[in-house]
């Protein structure tokens, strides 16, 4: 199956394009250029409607979506990720979102990224576009043993990663953007 190839400018001819409205799409070949894993073997890419938060930069949207989960949420996804191998355990921590390593920073994007110690390594994008978000997963396997692990999650990864983002994209902070996170920083 082919995913859309959805932007801002086309959400608005995605029936029902409300504030929080997240699809999967393809992934945007200039996303994709912002990855700095050696190898991708899984990507994914999700446009949501940003709604009332639609003026967070890139590590606001991070922290809003995964900091801004709820604490059983919270646990739930260290846990997962920990059973992937993945190394969350970044310093110093203004330099990191729930463990996740800031490997790049702008205004209008972060990537995140974490190494594995069982062969999966990952990177989160995050990148705000006009009126939305663009949040894209990129994942590197580098034997049976994490492709057997990423087999098992893809499926519940994609509908977690779409309910964190419509959370987060009704969960604007009173007062702005910035003002709901004691973790967010101006760069």
């Amino acid at each position: 199956m082919r995913l859309p190839d959805i932007t801002p400018a086309t959400m608005s001819d995605v029936p029902g394009p409300a504030p929080g409205t997240v699809r999967e799409c393809a992934l945007p070949p200039a996303a994709r250029a912002l990855c700095t894993l050696a190898r991708v073997d899984y990507a994914d890419a999700f446009w949501a409607q940003a709604g009332p938060a639609q003026d967070r930069t890139g590590e606001q949207w991070a922290r809003a979506v995964l900091e801004g989960a709820p604490e059983r949420t919270r646990a739930a996804l260290s846990r997962g990720w920990s059973a992937l191998g993945l190394r969350l355990d970044c310093a110093p921590p203004d330099r990191c979102v729930l463990g996740w390593e800031i490997r790049h920073s702008t205004p209008d994007l972060v990537l995140l990224g974490a190494r594995g110690r069982l062969g999966l390594s990952g990177e989160l994008l995050f990148e705000r576009r006009p009126g939305a978000l663009l949040y894209a997963t990129f994942v590197r396997l580098d034997n049976r043993i994490a492709r057997a692990l990423w087999a098992r999650t893809e499926a519940r990864h994609r509908q977690v990663v779409r309910d964190l983002i419509e959370r987060a994209c009704y969960t604007a902070p009173a007062g702005g953007p910035e003002a709901g996170s004691p973790r967010t920083r101006s760069r």
